[in-house]
């Protein structure tokens, strides 16, 4: 990604988070506490979580226009059950993706957690790690 179009990104990302933020604020009842998630994005995990890790520098997973992954990150995905949210390290066949998937992960944990989610990491299919994230209760 050239330089302009990472720093707009980088931009139109601190927008979402101050916006997510204000949303806390504005509809926290004082009976929780604003550093959990507010109803949005218990509504919306997916973006939710993929906007808390972006916010923290971490970077997404990419595919190409033929949907070949070009780019070793994150992916966020539905969980399993309502309100939650999966998220996996993926990159490209042969980049060792699979091999610091732990370590990648856990280096997720803080941004979310930071941010009112609680996310556990859960070994899957073929010995893959992926963390099970669902918003702390508020």
């Amino acid at each position: 990604m050239p330089p302009a179009d990472v720093e707009q990104r980088s931009r139109e990302v601190r927008a979402a988070l101050d916006g997510l933020l204000q949303i806390r604020r504005l509809t926290w009842d004082g009976g929780g506490t604003k550093t959990v998630p507010a109803d949005w994005e218990r509504r919306q995990p997916v973006r939710a979580v993929a906007l808390a890790l972006e916010s923290s520098g971490l970077t997404p997973s990419a595919v190409d226009a033929s949907g070949a992954r070009i780019a070793t990150g994150y992916r966020v995905r539905p969980g399993d059950r309502p309100g939650t949210a999966v998220v996996e390290w993926l990159g490209p066949a042969g980049s060792g993706a699979a091999q610091e998937e732990a370590t990648a992960l856990g280096g997720c944990v803080p941004a979310l957690t930071r941010l009112g989610w609680e996310a556990l990491l859960y070994k899957g299919p073929r010995g893959r790690r992926f963390l099970e994230v669902e918003p702390l209760p508020g």
